[in-house]
This record gives structure tokens, C-alpha cells and sequence, in this order.
């Protein structure tokens, strides 16, 4: 019977491995072991804030001039800003990647949540306005749903993207207003007839876009929102539709007053989006959303009806405040597959890692030192977090970060029936496997230029000596068993641990050898044996099918 009931006594280091893996892209061992000594509920609450920013933007670096320049370009609003090329959406790429690299808790795996549901793309219109997109999503990941929902339907990435800038009572358009009920909100549900789909209907559609007419973008950012401090777009009220609006019986007829004056506008759009909001519904499509991102993807009868029901019955009556609703789902003994029989079936382990998870949580479990954005500027932007993690961790394996595919998102995270599989296919794979060797030689190794820097590298051996990862790398034993309990999501069987020990680690030596050359390296400093031995196991860590899963 799937439980909500939160989870009893100290996580341990299994499951707090899980809970880090889940809901961090910053993975670490110092992390893990600090959650492992504390319940559930307060591990979990530990991680439900924001940690003060590396950068609160990007730092922009005008060639004609012989300094990097300061970090308060974009922010405050109205400052002169730097010519929208790809050097600018690189620098706001790499800054937010930087972030999430860094950001100890849920907040950056929730701006992409919010980014993969309340899909944009960028270049829609700008680089800054992307920049204030994220920016918003930052400010609402841990907020209210709704209050994030009704602010994006002014965002100006938003707004081109889905055209609704180019919706008004002469020339109305319904793409907004579509994706608004279909994705963002309420969602479709069965197909009951011509025309509707059981949460709302066409003609739901068509008067939902008469209610959002009069948007428009904002080429300048000086029309700020009072409440986020963020730019954001228009209201040209001339371009409203005044009329009353009203809607199908899965909305209970809900008659919307149409506003007939600029005062009044807001008052309107504040209508719709309580009744969209009011309707049973649009909470669960939120925690089947939730679910499925942080905790798998298949929602049985019994999931639907034990776990997102009682959850979304909890975010609507809360008013869609989202913390109360993460803390009851990543507490629970669901949640840590402990509410049955099998603790070790479902859901630990139970999803593939997105070329996001793979390479951040790689580069943070191993502490790999990033070029500096001020004094290492070009290796920091372009050459680390463009040439390498965009384009050859994320790209190759088909993630191009912040280009969904469509207005759906990216297809793993909703696209039945393969959902996270997606991830591991034909076309991802070398990629994925190729993110050890690019760590440990630290070159491109795929696509142009594969042998040149990707401004970073791992030098494992003394990262074994010096990380306190390992209590004792003289011990192979002890070393190997550390390594894989904390980068496998579940412990293997001795079979498999002897494979990786015996004909991985020790090459069939005797273990005696290993401590002898380890002796030597710490007398001598030369690395050149001991390198051999840990590169290999790496690599067979980071190729198994159980490092793919988290």
C-alpha cells in the first residue's frame, strides 16, 4: 500500500544518497553523510531553500575593453546592454549552469522543473529577457504555484513564444490560452466528444483567449512587476476584449466579467486563472507532474489514489503553496520504496539520470575545480561550460539545454511510454559514455576539436588522496567499497562487487600490490601506477548500467 506516512528514524547512507540524487543537482559525500545522520523530515526540510547565489548574473566581457567588466549589466533594470549575440546566451547558459552546479539543495532542480512545464525556449526574443525568465522561475520554484503561473502569462519570453503578444480583440489567438488549460494548468484529460476533453472544451479555448488579449512585449525593461523586482511585458488595454466571457459546463458555466477599463483588467485575468485554478484537477495534473519527476515514472490506481490525490487535495487547500506538498512526498516512506514488502524494486534506482544529473552530479561528487568567471573568463563561459558541458555532456546526449523540443518540454519527462528512457538510446549513449574519459583527460573527445581543452580536468589520484572521500586509499578493499556506495544508487551483490575489485580494480594482483604502489606514490609523488589502476575503475563505474540510474 503506497504511504504518504513520513519515513521513522536516521535516513542512513542509502537513502540519503537517494534523497540527494533526487532532489540536488549537487552531489557530494560530505552531503550525504550530513543528511544520513537526520530523519526524513528534517533532512528534507533542510533542503527546501536557496542558498545566496555564486553570481546574481552573469559576467558579460566586452572585448574592446581591457577588463572584465562588472556583474551589474542586466541587473537593474534599464542599464545600457551588451549586443544579443551568442556570447551573451552563453554567458546566461553557463551562469545558470554554474548555479545549479552549485546550489546545495532542491531549488535549482525545481527551476527546471518549472522550465521543462512552463516551457520556453531560448532566443524566443532576447538573451536578457531569457535571463528574467529564469529569474522568475527562481523566484516562484519554491513558492506558489498560481502566483507563478498568473506572472508568467505576462513574461515577456513567454509571451512571443507562444504568441500571445500578437493577441487582440481583432485578431485573437488561441496559443496561449490553449497551452495555458492544456499544459500549464488543468491538462486535457480522456477525449469525451467532439471537441472536449473532459477538463475543458473548445469552446473553453476560445473564450480563455479572449481573456488574456491586450498582452504585449516590452522591448525596454522598465516595466518591473511590484512584487518580483523582475521585468516583465505590457498591458495595451485598447487591444482587450471587453466582453463577457463565458464558459462550459466544466467550468460550472463560470461567467467572467469582461473589464471595461485599464483598472479593472487585471481583476479579469485574476478571475480566470482562480477559476482554473478552483477546479480538482489542476492540482493533480501539478503532483502527477511532481511525481514523476522526482520520484518515478509509472502512476498505478493505487499511486493515483494513495499519493497524488491526497497530495493535490493538500496543494489546493493550501492555496498551491508547493513546500508543504515537497515536504510530505520526499519524507514519506514511499518515496524511499519502504512501504512495501520489497524496499528495493521500484524506486531507488529507478529512473536514468538526464544528461543534466550525469554530468553535474559527476563534476560536483568529484569536486572538479572550475575556471574562474572573473580571471578565467573565456575558459569559464565558453570553453568549460559551452564547449564541454553544453554542447559534448548535454547536446551529444541529446539534451540541448533550455531548446525543448516543443512547448511540451523535453519528451522524457511526459512522453508515454518510455518517459525517462528516452534518455539512454542509440543516439545518447556514446555520449553518456564518453563523460568519464572527458573528466580524466579533460578534453572534448566528440564532435570538432576533440582533443582540445575542455578547461577542466580530474586528477584522480590525487583527488583520492587529498578529496576525504576514501578513509583509507590504501586498502583496496575499503577504497573500492567506498567508491561504489556512494556513486551506485543501491548496493550490488558480492558477484558484482568482486567483478569490480578483483577484474576492474586489481587487475587479478593480489591486493597486497595495490597497497605497496599506493605507499610509493605518497613517498615519491609519482602517480604513474596507482593513475592506472584508479582510471580504470572509474571508467567501469561511471559505463555500468547502475552508475546510469539514480
Amino acid at each position: 500500500m503506497a504511504s504518504l506516512n513520513p519515513l521513522q528514524g536516521n535516513l542512513g547512507q542509502r537513502r540519503a544518497a537517494h534523497l540527494l540524487r533526487r532532489t540536488s543537482f549537487r552531489y557530494t559525500k560530505t552531503k550525504v553523510d550530513q543528511l544520513a545522520t537526520m530523519s526524513a523530515t528534517d533532512a528534507v526540510a533542510s533542503l527546501l531553500s536557496f542558498a545566496a547565489p555564486q553570481l546574481n548574473q552573469p559576467i558579460y566581457d566586452n572585448t574592446a575593453t581591457p577588463t572584465v567588466e562588472s556583474t551589474t549589466w542586466i541587473n537593474p533594470p534599464g542599464l545600457p546592454l551588451p549586443d544579443q549575440d551568442f556570447r551573451l546566451q552563453y554567458r546566461v547558459t553557463a551562469w545558470w549552469l554554474n548555479e545549479a552546479l552549485h546550489e546545495p539543495g532542491i531549488g535549482y532542480k525545481m527551476i527546471f522543473f518549472y522550465h521543462q512545464y512552463l516551457a520556453v525556449t531560448n532566443l524566443t526574443i532576447d538573451n536578457v529577457k531569457f535571463f528574467d525568465y529564469l529569474s522568475l522561475l527562481r523566484w516562484g520554484a519554491l513558492g506558489n504555484f498560481k502566483k507563478l503561473a498568473t506572472k508568467m502569462i505576462i513574461d515577456n519570453t513567454m509571451l512571443r513564444y507562444l504568441s500571445n503578444n500578437l493577441n487582440s480583440k481583432t485578431n485573437p489567438n488561441e496559443n496561449f490560452a490553449r497551452e495555458f488549460l492544456e499544459l500549464f494548468t488543468i491538462g486535457k484529460g480522456p477525449q469525451a466528444g467532439p471537441g472536449d476533453y473532459t477538463n475543458y472544451t473548445e469552446d473553453d479555448v476560445i473564450q480563455a483567449a479572449k481573456v488574456l488579449t491586450g498582452f504585449q512585449t516590452r522591448t525596454q525593461r522598465d516595466q518591473v512587476d511590484p512584487e518580483t523586482s523582475i521585468p516583465r511585458g505590457t498591458v495595451t488595454f485598447s487591444r482587450h476584449d471587453t466582453s463577457n466571457k463565458t464558459f462550459s459546463p466544466r467550468f460550472q458555466n463560470k461567467v467572467i466579467t469582461g473589464a471595461t477599463t485599464s483598472a479593472a483588467f487585471w481583476t479579469e485575468i485574476n478571475a480566470f486563472v482562480d477559476m482554473v485554478f478552483n477546479q480538482d484537477e489542476t492540482a493533480r495534473n501539478w503532483c502527477r507532474r511532481i511525481y514523476r519527476y522526482f520520484v518515478h515514472p509509472n502512476i498505478t490506481p493505487e499511486i493515483e489514489n494513495e499519493i497524488i490525490v491526497p497530495l493535490a487535495n493538500q496543494l489546493k487547500s493550501g492555496g498551491y503553496e508547493v513546500l508543504p506538498v515537497l515536504q510530505k512526498l520526499l519524507a514519506s516512506q514511499h518515496f524511499y520504496d519502504a512501504d512495501d514488502s520489497d524496499n528495493a524494486n521500484e524506486i531507488i534506482g529507478g529512473i536514468i539520470k538526464s544528461p543534466l544529473e550525469l554530468s553535474l552530479q559527476a563534476l560536483s561528487f568529484f569536486n572538479v575545480t572550475i575556471p574562474n568567471p572573473v580571471t578565467q573568463n573565456n575558459d569559464h563561459y565558453i570553453t568549460f561550460w559551452t564547449s564541454g558541458v553544453s554542447e559534448r555532456m548535454l547536446g551529444y546526449a541529446n539534451m540541448v539545454l533550455f531548446y525543448p523540443p516543443d512547448v511540451a518540454g523535453y519528451p522524457a519527462y511526459h512522453q508515454q511510454p518510455d518517459y525517462n528512457r528516452q534518455w539512454f538510446n542509440s543516439s545518447s549513449i556514446i555520449a553518456r559514455y564518453k563523460l568519464p574519459q572527458m573528466l580524466l583527460t579533460g578534453k572534448r573527445v566528440l564532435g570538432s576539436s576533440p582533443n582540445s581543452s575542455i578547461g577542466i580536468k580530474l586528477n584522480i589520484a590525487p583527488w583520492v588522496k587529498n578529496s576525504g572521500v576514501i578513509s583509507d586509499p590504501s586498502d583496496p578493499f575499503v577504497l573500492v567499497h567506498e567508491l561504489i556506495s556512494y556513486l551506485l544508487p543501491e548496493q550490488i551483490d558480492t558477484d558484482r562487487f568482486d567483478y569490480f575489485y578483483f577484474k576492474i580494480f586489481l587487475d587479478d594482483l593480489p591486493p597486497a600490490d595495490w597497497t605497496y604502489e599506493w605507499q610509493n606514490y605518497l613517498s615519491t609523488n609519482n602517480e604513474t601506477e596507482v593513475k592506472i589502476a584508479l582510471e580504470r575503475l572509474i571508467y567501469h563505474i561511471m559505463y555500468s548500467p547502475e552508475y546510469q540510474t539514480f
